[in-house]
């Protein structure tokens, strides 16, 4: 059976001028999450959308929210989030303190986990956590420079995805991989062969300008078919 794969338009990459008609043109190209970046401006040099903004989308759509904190205060807006009801909150390993507090405080929600690690973060920081985390979010660029156009994905993206797959594969576990940055039309198969189940997709794929929102989306369904089944070729 082939397995399923997520798209999960990032909501920065589309027109914040106009939010509610950006979450409706979503909606109607067929997708159902929402990947929400919140970044605190110190983590990261951004701050695209703040918790009342996040709040008054939450009211106009029933959409998935897939929270990726970025800060340097993991449980305040963890907390936050939990209040507005979202479906998944991911933080920063880097930044975390009290990993395990942060872990068991969403699970208590009823609230997906998710783990989120930068680029050159080793995969042996989830020695411990990877057992309790519904998703592990890997990092392809550094967080919160999708501006900057010259910054490209990191030439290891693949082999980090490739040995977290065997990694969650080895110990049994049915956590997902989400990849996030310079997720694009070039890289998806590429990165869906290695074992990515949930991909971020933003201005270099779903809201690449030169075609519709609706023709991207057919794109890149076309290119994890692609991937999935030189997946299955290799494991074949």
């Amino acid at each position: 059976m082939q397995k399923g794969i997520t798209i999960a338009p990032s909501i920065m990459c589309a027109d914040l001028c106009n939010l509610e008609k950006s979450v409706r043109e979503i909606e109607e190209a067929g997708l159902d999450t929402l990947h929400i970046d919140i970044i605190d401006g110190a983590f990261s040099p951004s701050m695209p959308l703040g918790i009342n903004t996040i709040e008054q989308l939450r009211n106009i759509t029933d959409m998935k929210f897939d929270i990726h904190i970025m800060a340097n205060t993991n449980e305040f807006f963890i907390q936050e989030m939990l209040k507005i009801g979202v479906h998944q909150i991911t933080f920063h390993l880097e930044t975390s303190l009290h990993t395990d507090r942060y872990i068991n405080l969403i699970k208590k929600h009823d609230t997906k986990v998710g783990v989120a690690l930068n680029p050159s973060t080793s995969l042996s920081e989830l020695d411990y956590v990877l057992p309790q985390c519904d998703t592990v979010l890997l990092m392809l660029i550094n967080p919160g420079f999708a501006t900057d156009k010259g910054e490209k994905q990191v030439s290891y993206a693949a082999e980090k995805v490739e040995d977290l797959s065997k990694l969650i594969q080895s110990l049994g576990l049915d956590t997902k991989i989400e990849v996030d940055g310079r997720v694009s039309l070039e890289t998806i198969p590429t990165l869906v062969r290695a074992g990515a189940d949930i991909l971020v997709a933003g201005s270099t794929s779903l809201f690449e300008k030169s075609n519709s929102l609706k023709d991207n989306k057919k794109i890149i369904e076309t290119l994890i078919t692609e991937g999935l089944k030189e997946e299955a070729t290799i494991n074949g």
